[in-house]
């Protein structure tokens, strides 16, 4: 599908050839995170269009996603409450242990839900106006798109406590060194790079990005015997595979693979 364009209620997704993306499309209010992102997010993941090998999140006006939108913030009951963050987590993992590499393209706010969005993908670029922010504590309120698992985990819990506190927020330079970017680019170039990258990723194997994808966190997970032979399985399954046959060929013949 060549140029491919399709509306949600608060995303644009644009698919050209096997690469999708997916924009945040709510710049008045700095692409704040409310149910129909959520839904919109939920939508594509659940289900992406046949032929797409990878993904890039971006946002438009010049901001990833600001985070909640306090100004349709709901007062839940508990119990409600409970339902809505598990769906939120539910979705963030369609994100993280789906079956297509996912590229954030990050520019201006990337704050509290934002960021839980981010660090749910695999590949994360930030411009030099990108903020890194988990404000809850200013606002009387939690993190509960799942900051305490991905962030922390990348972090640390002692540093997202910090940030919590305070409200301290971190430029891109500080998000590369602390983990939140693996890639801090000039302005005008997260965009380009991801679509440089995302067209790298989907040229490799797809089995092979698929065991990167839900092997790697979850062992991260596991003890250490128990990662090891998870890793084991996981390496002589690939072995066996389509994909390694082909880079095995090329390798030989001295050519790049074609996987797909």
């Amino acid at each position: 599908m060549e140029n491919g364009h399709s509306t949600g209620k608060a995303t644009r997704v644009e698919i050209d050839g096997d690469i999708a993306t997916i924009i945040f499309d709510r710049p008045e209010k700095r692409n704040a995170m409310n149910e129909a992102l959520v839904g919109d997010l939920d939508a594509f993941f659940s289900k992406p269009p046949e032929g797409v090998n990878a993904v890039i999140l971006t946002g438009a006006g010049g901001h990833y996603c600001s985070g909640l939108d306090l100004a349709e913030h709901e007062q839940r009951a508990p119990v409600a409450g409970v339902y809505h963050s598990r769906n939120w987590h539910r979705v963030a993992d369609l994100i993280e242990f789906g079956p297509l590499p996912v590229i954030s393209a990050m520019t201006g706010a990337v704050i509290g839900g934002g960021l839980e969005i981010a660090t749910s993908t695999h590949v994360r670029i930030a411009e030099p106006d990108v903020r890194f922010q988990l404000p809850e504590g200013r606002r009387g309120i939690f993190v509960g798109g799942g900051a305490t698992v991905r962030v922390s985990r990348i972090i640390g819990a002692d540093r997202m406590r910090e940030m919590m506190l305070t409200g301290r927020n971190y430029g891109a330079e500080e998000g590369l060194a602390m983990g939140l970017a693996h890639y801090s680019v000039g302005a005008g170039e997260a965009l380009p790079l991801a679509r440089k990258l995302a067209r790298k990723i989907a040229d490799n194997a797809p089995f092979s990005n698929y065991l990167m994808i839900q092997a790697i966190s979850r062992i991260s997970d596991m003890s250490r015997h128990d990662g090891l032979f998870t890793e084991s399985l996981a390496a002589a399954m690939s072995q066996t595979s389509d994909g390694a046959k082909e880079g095995l060929r090329a390798f030989l013949e001295k050519r790049e693979p074609k996987f797909r």
